[in-house]
């Protein structure tokens, strides 16, 4: 795995509260962004980098799992050349806003990749409900009716792939590779499907030998 070096526990755990006061400090004046009936709406306040670096320290403060999600219209490339640029963006602020609701946690995030999706970043969320989660934005993208004349589905549609760590320091940039590898199995098998990476056995093993 690749790994951001920290000097020791200590100071990486001074490092997690510093990121972590920094970012609730930040977020009612930009990262709570309203929606017209009142919904957050999640925004890129800082870069998806900071923003995974923040969700692992505070998993791996709480003890708990973290779930990475890189969600990607299939068929994008067929859509972009049918439709054009204006419209993916029109279509990608669709979808923003019809996942927005579903993240109901002040530390939940939803951002845009540079071109054609989203990366989820679930802190404190085991593997259960983040396929669950994936269910669900599944069925708000299907209510948002987003025609595309390109996939034989007729309509837009989202493949997900999902990377589950019991994070522990220091924190590794694999977990958004291993999400994104995971992404690229569950398109090959078609359309709005999910592939899961479960990486907590891996890290439980690399902390026994520790």
């Amino acid at each position: 795995m690749s790994m951001i070096a920290i000097d020791s526990r200590d100071g990486f755990w001074n490092r997690v509260r510093a990121l972590l006061g920094k970012s609730m400090a930040g977020r009612t004046e930009s990262g709570a962004m309203l929606l017209k009936d009142g919904a957050r709406r999640p925004s890129a306040v800082r870069p998806i980098e900071e923003e995974l670096q923040v969700a692992w320290m505070l998993a791996a403060e709480r003890g708990v799992s973290m779930c990475v999600i890189l969600l990607e219209i299939d068929c994008f490339n067929d859509y972009l050349a049918a439709y054009g640029r204006d419209a993916l963006e029109e279509c990608l602020e669709t979808l923003d806003q019809a996942i927005a609701p579903l993240l109901s946690r002040d530390t939940d995030r939803c951002l845009r990749t540079p071109q054609s999706g989203f990366v989820v970043i679930l802190p404190d969320m085991p593997l259960a409900l983040g396929r669950d989660l994936v269910s669900k934005i599944n069925q708000a993208v299907r209510r948002a009716g987003l025609a595309n004349k390109e996939s034989h589905a007729g309509a837009v549609t989202l493949g997900a792939g999902m990377a589950v760590v019991n994070p522990q320091p220091p924190y590794s940039r694999d977990v958004l590779e291993t999400a994104r590898a995971a992404l690229r199995r569950a398109q090959r098998r078609g359309l709005s499907r999910l592939d899961i990476a479960d990486l907590r056995n891996v890290e439980d093993r690399k902390l026994v030998a520790a």
